[in-house]
């Protein structure tokens, strides 16, 4: 992990520079937050366009850490020659570039135990300020607490409360002030990374297809939870790529969770048991939340249409089943549970983004899509804490 690796060399006292993609327009290859720095060493860990800048942003590294003094950075596709320092994919991205050490970001190691503990923490940084004396200079920001100061009380009153804001949905965006922090002019620009806890993934059915499930929910990023009423068959050596293999019945755990304030907008429900007795009740309260982002359940054509028949009965609106996917999956020709997950993680994620899941060879226009709720080309979503991929997205 790049975070994991910048620590190493905070504990043990050397700088770093740091470069956080803080802005994109149109098809840049990195969103942002997403981050690479060089060590003292000349070793580089990350990624902040996946091979088109890196060269450009590793030399201002090495003078940021050499003058001290960040720098704001703008990359993109140039007309003379498209393989010089620019995207050849055509887009544009604003990169910052920082010195990290003890002295510089005292609050690092608090942050990462935030992360690692899936507590929510926002970093604000300063990216332009006309008082050169106020760049780098940042924010910890949490639910119910702050650390740090941008330069003014007033500047931190007004960063401080958007960003709580941001926080609590989970956005990574940069915010524009007057010099002084106030909310109708310009000159300032912050960088306001959000880390909200990992997106959850719920398996519900300890079957072969949910370790396979499980597998794909962990490599993109989600916090894996499988559970089952069948002790002999929910156990953690069945399923060693979930964070938690739980035993009891999936109504009752997921009406808890919801109860819990531990299901959001962001979670995503498989139902791989396809037994009445287990989906019916649980499919019963998942589908009554409109929040959850994705609920799928296995099954054939004929489990689906009977599992439709007693969902009615049971009471459910035409409204909230519509809401259901199945039988889950988009359609691959997939047979073996590895090839199934793949089905089904690549119908999350066309849901979660609006894709058509139809190959790119058949379609025209931009290839990655702003999420529904997403900011405009200069925006971006962001705030997981592992933002679905090895990202670093707190500077």
């Amino acid at each position: 992990m790049v975070l994991d690796d910048l620590l190493a060399i905070w504990r043990s006292g050397g700088i770093a520079g740091v470069g956080t993609v803080v802005r994109t327009f149109r098809s840049a290859p990195r969103p942002p937050g997403a981050s690479m720095f060089v060590a003292p060493d000349g070793t580089v860990s990350g990624s902040v366009s996946g091979g088109c800048v890196e060269g450009a942003v590793y030399e201002l590294a090495v003078e940021v850490v050499r003058t001290g003094v960040p720098r704001l950075e703008r990359y993109g596709v140039t007309d003379d020659d498209a393989f010089a320092v620019g995207l050849t994919c055509g887009g544009i991205l604003d990169v910052f570039v920082q010195p990290v050490s003890r002295a510089t970001f005292p609050q690092l190691e608090a942050v990462a135990d935030d992360i690692a503990n899936h507590r929510p923490v926002t970093i604000a940084t300063v990216i332009t300020h006309p008082d050169p004396l106020w760049l780098g200079r940042r924010m910890v920001i949490r639910p119910e607490s702050s650390e740090g100061s941008l330069g003014s009380l007033r500047a931190d009153e007004a960063v401080i409360d958007d960003a709580r804001g941001l926080l609590a949905a989970a956005r990574t965006e940069v915010l524009t002030y007057g010099p002084d922090g106030q909310r109708r002019g310009v000159g300032m620009e912050v960088f306001v990374a959000s880390h909200a806890p990992r997106p959850r993934m719920l398996v519900f059915g300890a079957i072969d297809f949910a370790a396979a499930v499980a597998q794909q929910g962990s490599f993109l990023g989600y916090r894996v939870t499988v559970c089952d009423a069948r002790p002999i068959f929910a156990t953690k050596a069945r399923f060693p790529t979930a964070d938690e293999v739980v035993v009891d019945w999936p109504h009752r755990y997921l009406a808890r969770q919801i109860e819990a304030g531990a299901i959001d907008g962001r979670t995503v429900i498989c139902v791989l048991t396809h037994d009445p007795k287990f989906d019916v009740p649980l499919l019963q309260v998942a589908l009554q939340q409109p929040d959850i982002a994705y609920v799928g359940a296995m099954g054939s054509r004929r489990t689906h249409d009977d599992r439709m028949n007693r969902l009615r009965e049971a009471g459910l609106a035409e409204s909230e089943l519509t809401r259901l996917s199945s039988p889950i999956g988009l359609d691959l020709g997939a047979r073996t549970p590895e090839e199934t997950a793949v089905s089904i993680a690549a119908e999350i994620i066309a849901k979660c983004w609006g894709g058509g899941g139809r190959p790119l060879t058949e379609t025209r226009g931009r290839i990655h899509r702003e999420h529904d709720s997403g900011s405009g080309e200069d925006g971006g979503e962001g705030g997981s804490d592992s933002e679905l991929s090895d990202s670093l997205t707190h500077y």
